[in-house]
């Protein structure tokens, strides 16, 4: 069966979202999502989705790739391939791979990070390629119809608010985002410095759910939020939690989350996914104390050009 390899175009949105959810069933995807991304990605990120198709047009495999403008050093890609499972075995993840490699590496690209599911086939294919294995990721899961979630108990002092508490200027949580970003666990770094680009991106993305975003406010100042985002399909996902670097050691970002999955199973969510840097021990224990459990694991693979 031939297969060839293309830019995306606007009516791929659903095929692309349809790959992705049977590639990675545990994240979120959505046509909405995906066309928003295209349409808003940052110029100088080089972004260039490509899709693989079979001769009749269906769209079996799909690649996300773009250089780290947001990152504290030059020259850093990345590369997410993903195949249909059912349609694995024509070259179509190969393709996908040189083609998107050959557009980053053109456009100053030294070192390529991807995520690889932690399964022998998939790691064995990713080394075949020059890519070696570094720090690894969970995916975890929470049945929010049958899980015992903690009650919420706000100590004195502490409000909790949702992002849409803060439609009018959504700036307190950007600069929130960007103090717990500076120091999230991860190969590569991320500086969150345009607010414009933010607010664009991440305040108008689809996926975010404001009404069930939480933020725990001390004494008017937003201390610990927990991002969340939901399909339209009963399905929740934590994008980001943190405590900004005065606040921590309260339990603020436990009270932020146990009062998000509250709101979302109030509001019909059914499954909790999130993910978390093998590393990040903290947020670990905190998603285990909720009842979170691991249903896969990710190994960022790297690859040094020349």
């Amino acid at each position: 069966m031939t297969v060839i390899v293309r830019d995306v175009r606007a009516p791929d949105a659903e095929g692309y979202a349809r790959v992705r959810r049977a590639a990675l069933p545990f994240m979120l995807a959505t046509a909405e999502q995906f066309a928003f991304d295209w349409a808003h990605a940052h110029p100088d990120s080089h972004d260039r989705p490509l899709v693989a198709e079979t001769e009749d047009g269906a769209v079996i495999g799909t690649a996300q790739l773009r250089i780290a403008h947001d990152a504290p050093e030059p020259g850093i890609g990345s590369v997410n391939v993903y195949v249909d499972p059912a349609h694995r075995g024509l070259g179509a993840g190969t393709l996908l791979l040189r083609a998107a490699e050959e557009h980053l590496v053109e456009r100053g690209a030294r070192v390529l990070y991807s995520w690889v599911l932690d399964e022998p086939a998939n790691r064995a294919w990713a080394e075949r390629r020059g890519y070696a294995p570094s720090r690894s990721a969970h995916f975890l899961r929470l049945g929010l119809t049958t899980a015992e979630l903690p009650p919420q108990d706000p100590p004195a002092g502490v409000e909790l608010r949702t992002a849409e508490d803060f439609a009018a200027d959504p700036r307190p949580l950007f600069e929130l985002d960007a103090v717990t970003t500076a120091d999230e666990p991860g190969d590569v770094g991320a500086e969150l410095d345009d607010y414009a680009h933010w607010r664009e991106t991440t305040w108008d993305h689809p996926l975010l759910d404001r009404a069930l975003t939480t933020v725990a406010v001390v004494d008017g100042v937003p201390a610990a939020f927990s991002a969340a985002q939901t399909d339209g399909l009963g399905r929740y996902w934590s994008g980001m939690t943190g405590t900004a670097p005065a606040f921590r050691g309260r339990g603020l970002a436990k009270l932020a989350k146990s009062a998000s999955l509250h709101r979302a199973r109030a509001a019909g969510c059914t499954e909790a996914f999130t993910s978390n840097d093998a590393g990040n021990e903290p947020m670990l224990a905190i998603n285990e104390w909720f009842g979170y459990e691991v249903c896969a694991t990710e190994v960022r693979h790297v690859r040094t050009i020349g």
